[in-house]
C-alpha cells in the first residue's frame, strides 16, 4: 500500500486542479462591477463564458473586453422567471450542459425602512430568491444528466449580519432590509441545493463578499469608504479581482470536496 499511495495521489494532479481550460461557465450578472472581474478571470483561465445580463450590457462588454471567442454575450432578464426554463433549454442546445453556473444578479429597492412598500419587498425577493432558485434548479437538473457540475451563488456580508446605520450618513441610507433578507436566503439555498444535488456529484456553494463598493461610490462618498475600511481587519475595501479568484476556485477541480459552503470574502468584516 505504501508503494501505491504516491501514484494514486499524483494521478489526481496530472493537470493543475485550478485549471478551467475547456470548461463552459454561465455567468449571470456578468457585466456588473464584480461580474466583469469574474468574467475576465474565467476567460483568462481558459473557460468559455456565457456572459448573461439585461438589455445589451453583455454585448457592449464583449466589445470592450476583447476576450475573443471565449466570451459569448447573452441577453436575459432573470427577474422574468417564466422565461427561465426556455432560456436554459435554448442555451443548453446551443452550447451544451454547462460545467458551472455563477449567479451574481441582485436586486434592492434602495429605500429606507419607513418608505419601503410591500410590493417593493416582494419584487426584490422575487428577483433575488425565486429567480435564483428557478435558475439553479433548472441548471442543476441539466448537470444531473452528466453527473458533474458546480453552482456558485452570491450571498453578502449583509446576509450574515445587519448593516451599521451609524456609517450611513445622508444622503446614504442603510443597506435595505429586503436585500439582506434575500442574501440570507441564498446562503441557505446553497446549502439545500448542495444537499439535494450532492448524490449526483453536483456541488453548490455561495460566496459572501464584504465591502466591495464600485468606483462611483468610492469617488462620491470618501468618508463612507473610510468607515468601511475601519471595519475590516485589512483596513481597506475589497478589489473586484479579489472575488474573481474565489469564484474560480469553487468552479475548479481544486474544490471538488467543498459543497454547501458559504465562502466569506470580506477582509475580516464579519470576524470581529
Amino acid at each position: 500500500m505504501e508503494d501505491l499511495m504516491p501514484d494514486s495521489i499524483s494521478a489526481d494532479f496530472t493537470a493543475s486542479p485550478f485549471s478551467l481550460e475547456g470548461k463552459t461557465i454561465w455567468v449571470v450578472g456578468g457585466t456588473g462591477y464584480l461580474g466583469q472581474a469574474v468574467t475576465h478571470f474565467l476567460c483568462r483561465e481558459g473557460a468559455k463564458v456565457l456572459c448573461i445580463d439585461r438589455e445589451d450590457k453583455s454585448f457592449v462588454f464583449a466589445e470592450e473586453a476583447k476576450l475573443g471567442s471565449l466570451l459569448i454575450p447573452s441577453k436575459f432578464d432573470l427577474s422574468v422567471t417564466k422565461a427561465i426554463p426556455g432560456f436554459v433549454a435554448e442555451n443548453n442546445e446551443k452550447y451544451g450542459c454547462p460545467d458551472g453556473l455563477v449567479n451574481l444578479a441582485f436586486a434592492a429597492s434602495g429605500k429606507s425602512l419607513d418608505k419601503l412598500e410591500a410590493q417593493d419587498f416582494d419584487q426584490v425577493i422575487h428577483s433575488e430568491l425565486t429567480a435564483t432558485f428557478l435558475l439553479a434548479r433548472a441548471v442543476g437538473l441539466l448537470m444531473e444528466v452528466k453527473q458533474s457540475g458546480s453552482i456558485v451563488l452570491f450571498g453578502s456580508m449583509y446576509g450574515m449580519g445587519s448593516p451599521d446605520q451609524n456609517i450611513y450618513a445622508p444622503p446614504l441610507v442603510p443597506n435595505p432590509i429586503e436585500y439582506g433578507v434575500g442574501k440570507a436566503g441564498i446562503i441557505q439555498m446553497a446549502r439545500y441545493l448542495g444537499m439535494h444535488f450532492g448524490p449526483k456529484n453536483i456541488r453548490c456553494n455561495s460566496i459572501s463578499p464584504g465591502p466591495f463598493p464600485n468606483g462611483k461610490v468610492q469617488k462620491d462618498h470618501p468618508d463612507f469608504i473610510k468607515c468601511l475600511e475601519k471595519r475590516t481587519f485589512l483596513g481597506r475595501v475589497g478589489r473586484a479581482t479579489e472575488v474573481a479568484g474565489s469564484v474560480g476556485f469553487l468552479l475548479s477541480n481544486a474544490s471538488t470536496y467543498i459543497t454547501g459552503h458559504n465562502l466569506v470574502v470580506d477582509g475580516g468584516w464579519t470576524a470581529w
